[in-house]
């Protein structure tokens, strides 16, 4: 029988089982992805977990996974699938002789579940913990638990942004948070506003509302807990909210300016073949 305090250590993670929650505690080496160093730690209820899995690594490795129930995890639900395996925070890579150890371990978790993977009415896991604040291509984000601020820069910030100004969003008068990820194309986090709220730019660089990462400017790996805890403070503040907003099909002139940009982008190089034909395909499918 597993101990409160047993502890399996594996690549860039250690967890720890308690008696009602697993406490992963991520390394800070080098090696280790950013997005785990920007966590530091996370506390896992049992009851926000659906299953558990054992499956073959690479490279002579076991893989242990929690799999989060839907709706539990604030992070979860603001990175909507977008997080590549290797940044999965519910994996656990261990050298394919602990195997035998992990199959304990995972054992021992699936006898503690309730086999719920229904979706959960509330955030089961807790989001990081502010005041949280990152710098994008275009901008400043801060959240102090209240509102979002944005500050532009002036190296970085489209002339639409410069023209309204820095900004400050009550989480009050928001309906929810739109992140995608730093390390594709057009990659942001942009605040969801209220139906009341005047409609909001197409593009996020045109968005006072949205700040960009920029193309080539690499990976923000702070934005995805900081839209995790700002989509858990808007829950929380009583608002029903998609993690990532679908949109309204877009007006046929826009998705062609846009795919004129980025065939001049693909042009100048700074666009591979490869993520000109994923983008553009993207892009008529919205039309």
């Amino acid at each position: 029988m597993a101990r409160m305090g047993d502890v399996l250590a594996g690549f860039h993670a250690a967890w720890e089982f308690e008696s009602d929650s697993v406490l992963i505690r991520f390394e800070r080496g080098i090696r280790s992805p950013k997005l785990f160093q920007a966590l530091g730690e996370r506390r896992i209820p049992l009851e926000a977990i659906a299953a558990v899995t054992l499956t073959p690594g690479k490279r002579g490795t076991v893989v242990l996974r929690a799999v989060p129930r839907p709706g539990a995890d604030p992070l979860v639900e603001a990175a909507a699938g977008q997080l590549k395996e290797g940044c999965d925070p519910y994996r656990l890579v261990l050298p394919a002789d602990r195997e035998t150890l992990a199959e304990y371990y995972a054992d021992e978790l699936r006898g503690q579940l309730t086999e719920d993977d229904e979706p959960a009415e509330r955030y089961l896991v807790s989001p990081p913990e502010g005041p949280l604040q990152f710098k994008a291509y275009d901008g400043k984000a801060s959240f102090d638990g209240k509102s979002v601020s944005f500050r532009w820069f002036w190296t970085g910030a489209s002339s639409a942004k410069w023209k309204a100004g820095d900004q400050s969003f009550p989480v009050a008068d928001l309906s929810g948070v739109e992140w995608r990820s730093p390390e594709v194309f057009e990659g942001h986090l942009r605040l969801l506003r209220r139906a009341s709220a005047p409609a909001q730019p197409a593009q996020a660089d045109q968005d006072p509302a949205a700040v960009v990462f920029g193309l080539g400017y690499g990976p923000v790996h702070e934005s995805l807990p900081f839209a995790a805890a700002v989509l858990a403070a808007v829950r929380s503040a009583g608002s029903a909210v998609p993690a990532v907003s679908a949109g309204a099909r877009r007006d046929p002139a826009d998705i062609a300016e846009r795919i004129r940009h980025l065939g001049e982008l693909h042009k100048a190089g700074l666009v591979t073949d490869e993520e000109f034909s994923v983008k553009k395909a993207e892009l008529l499918a919205e039309l």
